[in-house]
């Protein structure tokens, strides 16, 4: 028996990353994963090959999430595939750093439209799903950055602190119906973009972790896991931090 037998999981920006990592565990416990990215790729068709080997119901969804209509279609067509929703990750995200004096407008809303605005479009969409069944787990992918800031990503930062506090909002709305929200808030993970870091930058972060490495996608989907389950039914409005220690 998994941890989450029966239910019905929708994981956005997941072909890749922590995003694949999330649907993939939730996968193995149990869950049918409908996953969304920009477009369905071979690394997104590799992603549904990966699920679909544990057994269960996947399917993959060109979707962009800075879009409100197309949000809301493909929402819908998910339940039409899958009958239900009952956890959300909004996990899709996207970069444009700079410093703040040369930061384009272009980038600040390509960044907010992304990765906030994005989070809401798919709130807002299975919101109404959620509150018929009187049940649902909805999981903001969140990051140290918006917690302590972080130099050159004013924008990055800026849309993961709205995240957390987007994730303490729905709590409150909709806890009577029984609808859960959380965020995670990852560190330094170990992945195709921080390897891409010069190795003097990726030593500077680890000598500042009191843990002294970095984390693996596979931390971040285990506390997703436990957001998404019954393990965490008390639990809503919070922000869990996995990130070694750096920030606390």
């Amino acid at each position: 028996m998994g941890m989450l037998d029966g239910k019905v999981a929708l994981v956005t920006g997941a072909a890749r990353g922590i995003g694949k990592a999330i649907a993939l565990k939730f996968a193995s416990e149990g869950a049918d994963v409908a996953f969304t990215d920009l477009v369905i790729n071979e690394a997104a068709e590799e992603t549904i090959a990966e699920i679909a080997a544990l057994g269960h119901k996947v399917k993959g969804y060109a979707s962009n999430a800075a879009n409100f209509d197309e949000t809301h279609a493909v929402v819908e067509q998910i339940l039409q595939d899958f009958g239900r929703i009952d956890i959300l990750v909004n996990n899709a995200g996207i970069t444009k750093d700079g410093l703040v004096m040369r930061m384009s407008e272009s980038q600040w809303d390509a960044v907010i439209a992304v990765n906030l605005k994005g989070a809401f479009n798919f709130i807002h969409a299975v919101v109404p799903c959620m509150a018929r069944q009187k049940g649902g787990s909805i999981i903001n992918m969140a990051s140290i950055a918006g917690q302590m800031g972080n130099p050159g990503q004013v924008n990055y930062a800026s849309s993961k602190a709205g995240l957390i506090a987007m994730a303490k909002s729905v709590a409150k709305e909709m806890g009577s119906r029984g609808i859960r929200a959380n965020a995670i808030a990852p560190g330094f993970i170990v992945s195709e973009m921080t390897n891409a870091l010069p190795e003097a930058v990726r030593e500077e972060y680890i000598k500042q972790i009191p843990l002294k490495r970095g984390g693996t996608v596979d931390e971040i989907a285990n506390t997703a896991l436990y957001l998404a389950s019954d393990l965490s039914s008390y639990v809503t409005g919070q922000v869990i931090a996995v990130n070694g220690g750096l920030y606390c």
